[in-house]
């Protein structure tokens, strides 16, 4: 009964991490800024971070089906 809860968390974790991971990169790529009034590098490592948590708490909900 738990394992739906925990299909839908990790699906949701999972793919907002890995489109924000996706978001930022083509971001850095073309040169454009990830977030606007924020120093680039700063905001870049904040997305990117803030992407690889998502998509590992992602994996963790999967793993514990």
């Amino acid at each position: 009964m738990e394992s739906g809860p925990a299909i839908f968390a990790g699906a949701a974790f999972a793919l907002f991490g890995a489109a924000l991971l996706l978001w930022t990169g083509v971001r850095l790529r073309q040169g454009e800024p990830v977030a606007l009034g924020v120093a680039p590098r700063t905001a870049a490592v904040v997305t990117t971070l803030s992407g690889a948590v998502s998509l590992l708490l992602g994996i963790w909900c999967f793993g514990r089906l």
